[in-house]
């Protein structure tokens, strides 16, 4: 017997959460076991059966740690010391050229996430709803490429950045030339179906299912405020079409609406991670398990995110962060960590070309943390945290690899440690290093001396006792030699206690 409010505490530890579509008939059982019972309601074998029967593949992973994150609760508590570390971030100025952004306070600011299993977090001011603006049109397009195929999309929507501002009227050479990505205006017009009434509800159903059936709304305020300052949104359309931009016999002002419409579009921070998780997972929304577009239309989506779905700005963000991104001028930024996770950030302000201030900041921050860069090294990188693996199997394989190729004089192996930033000072269950096993075995020279592992005392002993007392005297003679280096070069140097106390039994060294 287990109280229940022990089973849905372990269970919201592996982040899952008790709104999951999947969990839908577990929560039921719970809540009828909750209405029967007065005070603590336990919950037996027969309870228990009934909660996991239709979820127990899922609950399997998420018990034994299988998910993409194992360890999510310090992977959660990582990831809200980033949100508050960026929340002190100033600066930037709310987007005002459509009246209805200019409302919204510069002090909010959210951050949530969904991984590919559906493990979910947030932080901050998660459930206020904010339009996508920008951020719809890797959506839009995801859909277009999903419904009518690359190829033809492609004839109207390039895909190389243009190196413009989103909004900028540009030369005629520019637009005829096929491979430049244009603004979401022609996209808009690639949607199927004709009635303008269904087109909407069309993609809304498809928005709804990228979200897992979460919040999408639909703000007319902000609609009927684009319409009214959108004079260069016209302007566009009607240069676009004197260059016979849009497909044959579209209609261009329907599709201007439709832009209008789409940008318009509500979520939060909570349904966009689940968005961006879709796109993330290859088309298939973690939390429902449908598949809601193709793998091409998400590769495709995902390839022009990363090069062109920040602004001006998408250079740099794809230099410095590495992963898809897509901006809006309501403060939104859409990140996918491909295979992993989708993340949404939402704050106001923006800077000068139009992105969110604390979102880049966040993005930024999150790759200096974590090896989620698409060029970090997997294997090798040492220095940024990876939450793909538990902390304690990785160490404990780090301090066994670490012993062996001392015990077995591998200096190449240990080398191989050193330059990979790996600690060489790992110890084990009795504190025991890499140099005591090889100052024990007399296979130490070369590892020792470009390694330079630390000594350190594991019951009173260090290095130096342990060849002793193993009878190595070479080994006494080089790790005494190498002392007296060290306190030469290092003496007037300041000592931490350890240190000094190393020094004072004759065995100092660093």
């Amino acid at each position: 017997m287990i109280s229940v409010s022990h089973f849905v505490s372990a269970l919201k530890s592996t982040g899952l959460w008790t709104s999951d579509p999947r969990l839908r008939d577990c929560m039921r059982h719970l809540r009828q076991a909750m209405r029967e019972s007065a005070g603590t309601v336990m919950m037996d074998q027969k309870l228990f059966r009934k909660c996991v029967g239709a979820n127990i593949l899922l609950l399997t992973q998420a018990f034994r740690r299988k998910f993409i994150i194992p360890d999510f609760e310090v992977f959660a508590s990582n990831m809200d010391q980033l949100y508050y570390s960026t929340q002190r971030q100033e600066g930037g100025h709310v987007a005002d050229y459509i009246p209805q952004l200019a409302k919204f306070s510069p002090n909010l600011w959210g951050v949530s996430l969904c991984t590919v299993d559906g493990q979910r977090h947030s932080a901050g001011d998660t459930k206020v709803p904010f339009c996508l603006q920008s951020c719809v049109k890797p959506l839009e397009y995801a859909i277009a490429v999903h419904e009518i195929g690359t190829e033809h999309v492609h004839r109207y929507v390039g895909k190389e950045p243009s190196g413009l501002k989103f909004n900028q009227l540009v030369n005629a050479k520019l637009l005829q030339h096929k491979n430049t990505v244009l603004k979401g205006i022609p996209s808009s017009s690639l949607q199927p179906n004709s009635n303008k009434a269904e087109r909407f509800d069309y993609v809304m159903e498809y928005l709804k299912k990228m979200a897992g059936t979460e919040y999408v709304g639909f703000s007319n305020a902000t609609f009927q405020s684009e319409k009214e300052t959108g004079d260069r949104n016209f302007a566009i359309g009607y240069y676009l079409k004197e260059k016979k931009c849009f497909p044959e016999n579209a209609d261009m002002i329907a599709a201007l609406d439709f832009y209008f419409q789409l940008c318009s579009i509500e979520v939060t921070c909570e349904s966009g991670c689940v968005m961006a998780a879709t796109l993330a997972n290859g088309g298939i929304c973690p939390i429902t398990g449908e598949r809601v577009l193709s793998a091409e239309a998400v590769r495709n989506t995902l390839s022009l995110m990363h090069s062109c779905g920040m602004y001006d700005f998408s250079g740099q963000f794809a230099f410095h962060v590495g992963l898809p991104a897509k901006s809006g001028v309501s403060g939104a930024v859409l990140l996918v960590v491909p295979n992993i996770m989708g993340i949404m950030c939402w704050s106001p302000p923006l800077d000068r070309v139009g992105n969110s201030v604390r979102g880049i900041h966040f993005c930024q921050e999150l790759v200096s943390l974590f090896n989620f860069h698409n060029y970090d090294n997997l294997r090798h990188f040492a220095r940024k945290l990876d939450p793909r693996r538990l902390s304690l199997d990785d160490r404990n394989k780090s301090v066994v690899n670490l012993m062996f190729a001392a015990y077995s004089g591998d200096v190449s192996a240990l080398r191989r440690f050193a330059l990979s930033a790996v600690d060489m000072e790992e110890k084990d269950y009795d504190s025991r290093t890499g140099l005591h096993v090889a100052s024990a075995e007399a296979v130490f020279q070369s590892f020792f001396i470009t390694a330079y592992i630390a000594l350190s005392i594991r019951w009173g002993n260090t290095p130096l006792d342990d060849a002793r007392q193993f009878g190595r005297d070479g080994v006494v003679s080089v790790l005494t030699e190498y002392q007296q280096m060290y306190l030469c070069n290092n003496g007037s140097q300041s000592k931490t206690e350890d240190q000094r106390k190393l020094d004072s039994e004759g065995c100092g060294l660093s």
